[in-house]
């Protein structure tokens, strides 16, 4: 069983994803009504002027969308009751991280969150998941930082991890993450505080292909990608960094829902066989987290 962590392209020598163990594909979703959505302060660069701006009647309306286009491709949508006072529990990928061990036992990790005001939300999170029969874990280090499906991402059915860190997440915890859902960790550095979570820049697509804003990662993060992907889709520049074209929700490899706007990307995505579906989340993007952001996929 490999549980080695990754940093650097030379330490993947004789590393090969068609020797990663499958896994299947998340049977379901899990996501956060939007009733108390608001933006009363500044967590990232987008939301600097955003306070107060936001559209609560339409967001409700781009909420539904994302979870109706879940439920058009197949998929469960399950719900966590939305808390008073926890405006960004929306954002369902980060409160945890969710996986299979090689016994296939359900596990979720628990997130410890940049931001006080995010950290309230993780209780609640446990709880859901504990009803649900998941195993519960933590992070040993209680000062550690990890934010979830935001920064660790399942590379598209095998048993492998992408785990970002420079923001929002410690490179530290990386090693413990491969302990606890078996499976190795190759990870990337973050370097242009617009994407400060993995999930904003790096979307991948398919066993083979990844989309990507290459300019938010480190010379060795975008060689260590090159070695794994050998087809590596780039988000045009204005769609990356006002539309967050990257942050889109791929389901089973058929169907990526994207942001409204982001055609290049759309059409990269398409043009190896993945069927594209826009959906405005414009008050979303207000937070610098439009659509993957939205949801916590389950196992």
């Amino acid at each position: 069983m490999n549980t080695q962590v990754y940093s650097i392209a030379n330490e993947l020598r004789g590393f090969s994803v068609k020797n990663c163990a499958s896994m299947p594909a998340p049977g379901s979703v899990l996501m956060c009504p939007p009733d108390y959505f608001d933006i009363i302060d500044v967590k990232n660069p987008f939301m600097v002027g955003k306070a107060g701006t936001l559209d609560k009647a339409l967001a409700r309306q781009q909420w539904d969308a994302v979870r109706e286009n879940y439920a058009r491709q197949n998929k469960t949508v399950k719900l966590i009751d939305p808390v008073d006072g926890l405006e960004d529990m929306v954002f369902a990928s980060n409160p945890a991280m969710v996986g299979l061990t090689t016994r296939m036992e359900r596990v979720c990790l628990l997130s410890r969150m940049r931001h006080p005001s995010r950290r309230r939300e993780v209780p609640y999170f446990e709880k859901w998941f504990n009803a649900e029969g998941y195993r519960i874990e933590r992070l040993k280090d209680d000062t550690a930082m990890f934010e979830g499906v935001g920064d660790c991402l399942w590379h598209p059915g095998k048993r492998l991890l992408w785990g970002g860190y420079g923001f929002r997440s410690d490179s530290e915890i990386y090693k413990e993450v491969a302990q606890i859902f078996e499976a190795p960790v190759i990870m990337l550095r973050l370097v242009n505080e617009r994407f400060f979570h993995l999930d904003t820049c790096f979307c991948p697509l398919n066993q083979e292909a990844v989309l990507i804003y290459p300019s938010a990662f480190d010379p060795e993060s975008l060689g260590l990608i090159l070695k794994i992907f050998p087809i590596v889709l780039v988000a045009e520049e204005t769609e990356a960094t006002r539309l967050l074209a990257c942050n889109a929700a791929v389901v089973d490899s058929k169907a990526a829902i994207i942001q409204k706007g982001a055609e290049i990307a759309a059409r990269h995505v398409r043009a190896i066989g993945i069927e594209t579906i826009p959906v405005d989340t414009s008050e979303f993007l207000k937070s610098g987290a439009p659509i993957a952001s939205l949801r916590l996929p389950l196992y």
